[in-house]
């Protein structure tokens, strides 16, 4: 087998070959199974409608023909609500894994040009490792609080003020780093399982609507069909189905329909972060590392399930809107030493502080008040009741 696989390696056009000459019970059956890759035909579904069995057999009525509109709508609704789910889970783990591979690199890019920042301002080696080692349980805001209140009171000047900001972005960014490298690692599984991962027999039997004892026997039958007819195809030479089949070229399969194209689906904003404007204005700072640490996971598990942190995975209106924003945003974001250092260097310049014996700012001016001519006219608008007295009527 392995001498097979080396002259005729599995692709995909193999695959799809393969399940084109299959029955049309074992077509439906393949394409249900990698239904996160293969589409069930029209003429599939007829057949999928017509081969239910009807159950007013059961209850001893003469059956009726089952082939009407609303059936195959349904079946139609089945077969796209199961699509998009999978479809869905296989988008999702890959844009996570973009979006983390890239906030991962971008956190560890600012932390390297915080500390050649503090390098050249006089801070010495060791000093920065000390920081870089301390940062994991480094708590900022007291830190912050503590330099802001320095810098109020002028015991510190803007230098020192900026040498310490940056030290504290420097573990800011690490301890970023560090948390989407974690969680790159579990997207990459997660991302792996959902590679693997086919339509179950009672999802199968939902959509096509056969008894569970069939549709196990039509699964066993014809997945051994498929490998059997796929061994042929790559060692050349026929094989009945009833010989033994190498286990790992199921595996196979998925491994390679997993290296396919990602189909992108097209969301539309689904009220994340109450306005679109809003949304784009926090992934920009969230791109940049520019988002309180106290708010980063909230908001990332609102863009990966949804707009609510507590969406399911089969809600109808849940999209990819977010990640698939967070991504784009990600495209147009500048890496570059220049961008980077310039960023860091505003986020840790100390505010302004007004001159002392500076002069305030004119008062604002009084609205004026009505005149005569303007308050006739408004009492005209307002009119009178039979009382003389003004209507409160408005």
């Amino acid at each position: 087998m392995t001498e097979a696989l080396m002259t005729s390696p599995l692709t995909t056009d193999v695959i799809q070959e393969v399940i084109e000459n299959l029955p049309i019970q074992g077509r439906i059956m393949l394409r249900l199974l990698l239904i996160q890759h293969f589409d069930v035909t029209q003429e599939e579904i007829l057949f999928m409608v017509s081969d239910r069995p009807d159950p007013r057999c059961v209850s001893g009525k003469k059956p009726v023909t089952t082939m009407t509109q609303e059936s195959i709508t349904a079946m139609i609704n089945r077969r796209d609500e199961y699509r998009r789910r999978a479809r869905l889970r296989r988008e999702r783990t890959w844009l996570q894994c973009i979006a983390l591979n890239k906030l991962a690199q971008t956190a560890e890019a600012m932390a390297d040009r915080a500390a050649a920042l503090l390098a050249a301002r006089g801070v010495s080696a060791d000093t920065i490792e000390s920081l870089k080692a301390q940062a994991r349980a480094a708590i900022p805001r007291p830190a912050l609080r503590v330099l802001e209140e320095r810098w109020e009171k002028d015991e510190i000047s803007a230098e020192e003020y900026q040498k310490h900001r940056l030290a504290i972005e420097m573990q800011t960014q690490l301890r970023f780093a560090e948390r989407f490298r974690k969680r790159l690692d579990l997207a990459e599984r997660e991302r792996q399982t959902s590679d693997q991962t086919i339509l179950q027999d009672h999802e199968i039997g939902h959509i096509w609507g056969i008894p569970a004892g069939t549709l196990a026997a039509r699964k066993v039958k014809f997945l051994s069909q498929y490998l059997a007819a796929l061994q042929a195809k790559l060692s050349g030479i026929p094989s009945a189905p009833s010989d033994i089949q190498p286990l790992d070229l199921w595996k196979e399969t998925l491994a390679v329909l997993s290296r396919t194209p990602i189909e992108r689906s097209i969301a539309t904003y689904d009220g994340l972060e109450q306005t679109e404007p809003a949304l784009i204005e926090k992934l920009t700072a969230y791109v940049a590392i520019g988002i309180p640490e106290a708010i980063e996971v909230k908001f990332w598990t609102s863009l990966v399930y949804g707009a609510s942190s507590n969406a399911m995975h089969s809600e109808n209106t849940r999209t990819l809107f977010g990640l698939q924003r967070l991504v784009s945003v990600q495209q147009d974001f500048d890496t570059s030493t220049e961008a980077l250092d310039e960023m860091l260097l505003k986020r840790t310049t100390p505010t302004p502080k007004e001159p002392a014996g500076a002069l305030e700012g004119p008062a604002e001016t009084s609205k004026p008040e009505l005149t005569e001519l303007q308050k006739q006219i408004l009492h005209n608008f307002m009119g009178e009741d039979v009382g003389g007295r003004a209507s409160d009527k408005w």
